[in-house]
Formats: structure tokens, sequence, C-alpha cells
């Protein structure tokens, strides 16, 4: 799996200067967000007259020069860091994404993936709107000019939302007012945050520890947030009987030290990593994670074990993108450049493996085969989720179907494809109780193939009503 994107949004208070400029912040916030997307990065500021922007393919610093930065003059901004979940990756695809109309302008940076992205493109191309990327974030942009030039503000941010069908949390600016929606199910995680001076909107709370900030609250799903006269006003445009947060955001995707929708990550994963010692216990000589993301809970799975923490893989924190050669021994020097065994820690020893999933399972053979070529004994597979059997269309960028090693294999089938002495997986009301919110408001698609949200050729959870709900 692949990370998703991180949106941030900053609006300083008054028109008078700050010591610290938006601009910067923002950059400081994205790269507190470097983790949910390596592939581009952008800065929108609006001046009061007209927006600015920096951006570009890479990562954060790669993209941003100080100097640069410090010419984006203004109060207000918006920022992104991507990896492509829908659209191409190209310098054409990343945010913001501006549209300018006769009333000002647009920018918007988004996390999500729209399921009807294709079908409203072609309702808008039909209409005479010209597209030069292919992100969903444009058809957004597109169908927010059009309705803000028949409507208000908050009118136009409910008409578009009504459009939409799938996952979205949007850091919005129209001319200089920044505004945050997360949509009706709230998939992916949005917050806002205080900061000397002003306030902040971030894809996680993280971005806004790093700016010194006091987080404040998540954004409810199907709610518009604005940033308005140095206050903040709540518009609960829509709300659904059931939430649907994803839950690979506890599992893999924020930093442990966020607080999603309430909860701790950290805490989440120690909890994960209890509750496999439970479900799957096995006589062993110590406990190792592979970094980063089965660190905690291999930390919990130890301490309920009793079985000691210790490392067996050390990771190589610096590498960036790799060029690699084909060839078998290429592939193998590129998993050992990425990942390291620690030869004396392993030899002789029966070890548990913390991961917190398995994909296509040639990541996890490659990695169990190196541990028991330093000399471990047994390798035993703890997997901090339930197995995936089938694909993401909501955010995250996965496998296929026919990829997903757990959609036509049984679990003894994936032990033996990684070559593990045994494996276990966290059940899924393991996981749940883990995160501890209850199961009607978490997405749970990858791991059941029932979404919370039509989906075409795909069955929907039953239990889910699919007509948006405007609050009244």
């Amino acid at each position: 799996m692949r990370e998703e994107c991180g949106v941030v949004g900053v609006v300083k208070h008054g028109t008078e200067s700050h010591p610290v400029p938006a601009s910067l912040q923002i950059y400081y916030a994205l790269y507190a967000l470097q983790h949910r997307g390596q592939e581009s990065s952008g800065i929108t500021v609006h001046n009061g007259k007209d927006p600015m922007t920096i951006k570009g393919m890479g990562l954060v610093p790669e993209v941003f020069d100080k100097n640069a930065l410090l010419e984006l003059k203004g109060r207000v901004g918006i920022g992104h860091v991507r990896y492509s979940t829908c659209g191409d990756s190209m310098i054409e695809n990343c945010q913001p994404f501006i549209v300018k109309y006769k009333s000002g302008s647009v920018a918007i940076a988004h996390n999500g993936n729209l399921v009807n992205s294709l079908e409203l493109r072609r309702k808008l191309e039909s209409e005479g709107h010209l597209f030069v990327a292919s992100s969903d974030t444009e058809v957004i942009a597109h169908l927010l000019v059009k309705e803000l030039l028949k409507n208000p503000v908050i009118e136009a941010v409910s008409n578009v939302m009504k459009q939409l069908n799938g996952s979205y949390s949007l850091a919005i600016m129209i001319d200089d007012l920044l505004m945050a929606v997360r949509d009706p199910m709230g998939f992916k995680p949005l917050c806002v945050g205080s900061i000397d001076s002003g306030y902040v909107v971030a894809s996680e709370s993280v971005a806004i520890d790093t700016l010194n900030g006091k987080l404040i609250r998540d954004v409810k799903p199907g709610e518009l947030v604005i940033f308005r006269d140095g206050g903040i006003e709540s518009h609960q445009l829509f709300r659904e009987p059931n939430s649907a947060h994803c839950v690979f955001e506890y599992v893999y995707f924020a930093r442990p030290d966020s607080i999603i929708d309430g909860k701790l990550v950290y805490k989440v994963r120690e909890r994960i990593g209890e509750r496999l010692a439970k479900e799957h216990p096995v006589e062993a000589d110590m406990v190792s994670p592979v970094p980063d993301s089965g660190i905690t809970s291999a930390i919990g799975y130890s301490r309920q074990s009793d079985i000691i923490y210790e490392e067996s893989l050390m990771k190589n924190r610096y590498i960036g993108r790799t060029f690699i050669l084909p060839g078998q021994a290429m592939r193998e020097t590129a998993v050992r450049l990425k990942m390291n065994t620690i030869g004396q820690n392993v030899r002789g020893r029966r070890i548990v493996l913390i991961d917190d999933s398995i994909v296509r399972g040639t990541t996890s053979r490659r990695i169990i085969d190196m541990i028991k070529n330093a000399g471990a004994t047994e390798v035993h597979a703890r997997i901090g989720s339930p197995p995936i059997v089938a694909p993401c269309y909501l955010g995250i960028d996965m496998a296929s179907r026919d990829e997903l090693i757990a959609a036509h294999k049984t679990i003894k089938g994936v032990e033996a494809v990684i070559n593990a002495d045994s494996l276990g997986y966290l059940s899924i009301e393991g996981l749940v109780e883990s995160i501890g919110i209850n199961r009607d408001d978490l997405c749970l698609g990858c791991l059941t193939g029932a979404y919370p949200v039509d989906i075409p050729g795909e069955k929907i959870c039953q239990r889910r009503q699919l007509k948006l709900h405007e609050f009244q």
C-alpha cells in the first residue's frame, strides 16, 4: 500500500505582518505530513489580490526554497503533499489546484478519491469546461466555480457535496477566504487547531503540533468550517446515520503521535499488538517489528506475551526514490538497501515478526527470507490487520483484486508463500475493539468486500443509507 495525501491550511488574524509568514508555517506543516505523500508538494498563498503558487514533483525540501517561500506573501494559504490514487504522476496533477473565474479564484487541496469523478468530468466537459489535468481534484474545483457563479459560498459548497460520491477532506481558498470540508461519512481525517495569531487545518494533528499549536477538534463528517474575521464558523451541511472512518489510518497511514477522531494512534497500535498476542500466541525468543509501522504493535505484543522486544531489522530512513535494475539480484539489493538484518540479534532465535499488513506478499517473503538467512531458526508472522481481500476505491493506492494474495489464498496458503513458520492475522473484531470506534462507523471495505458507498460492480454494506441527508 501507498500513502495517500496530506492537506494543510493556515490563516493569520488581521492584516498586520506576522513574525512567521503563512507560507513558512504551511511548509513546516507539510514536512510533518510528508509520510502521507512523497510524489509532489505544493503551496498556494493569497496576497489579497491574487493567488501565488509554488509546486513541483518531489519531497517537501526538494520543491521549496526558503527565499522563494518568503516571496509568497499573504496571511492565508493552503498546501498539499501527494501520492496519486487518482490521476497520473505528473506536474499538472500537483496540488493545490487553482481555477480562476470572473469573480475571483478557487484553490483546492484534496485528500481522498471520488468514485464518480469520470462521470462528473464528462458532464462538465459537455458543458464547455476545459481540463488540464487528470486528477479528480480538478473536477471538484470546476464544480465549485460553477456553483459560485450562481450562489453564495455556503450554498455553493453544499450543492457541490450533493454531487460527490467518495472520500474527500478539503482545504479550500476562495480568494482569501479559508475553508475546510470533510465528506459526509468522514473517510479521511481532518482537524482544526489554533496557532499563534491564527488557525490551522490539517490532515493530522502532528502538523498542528509542529507549529506549536493546540488541537481544537476534528472537522465533523459533512461539516463546512469557515475561518472568517478572526473566528471559526461551523456549518453542518450533511449528516449521515453512520461515519466510515478508514481503519488503515489507525493501522498504517497516520503517524503514531497523531490524534484522529479522538483516538491517539499510538495507543490504538499498542492495543492491536496486545490483541494479536491474545489471538495468536506462540513460543518464541523475541518480538521484532517490521519498521516503522510495526514498531508500536510489536511493543504491545511483547508486553502482553512477556516475550522480549528486540529489533531484527534496521531501516535506512534516508533512502529516497530508488532506481531498480532488472534481475533478481538487483531486486534483492534494493530490499537490503531499504532494510538490513541485525545478524547477532536473530542468529539461533525464534522470532515473532510484527507487520501492519500483507498486500501482495512479495515484500513479506523477502523480509522473512532475509531474517532466516541471517540465522533465525523460526519466523512467526503476526499481522496487525485482517486479511485484505478487496481493493480500496476511496483513497488508498492498493493492488488490484487479482494481486491481493489473501483474496485467492487461504491463511495457510499465504503462510506458505511468505515462508513463515506460522501466520496470524488480527481478527476484524479485534481491530474494531483496538480502535475503539463502533464498527458501524468504520470503513472495512478492503477487509470485507462490502463498501460504505455505492461502487459499480461491488457489494455495498446493507446497513448504509446511500442518500445524503441534508442537515436541517
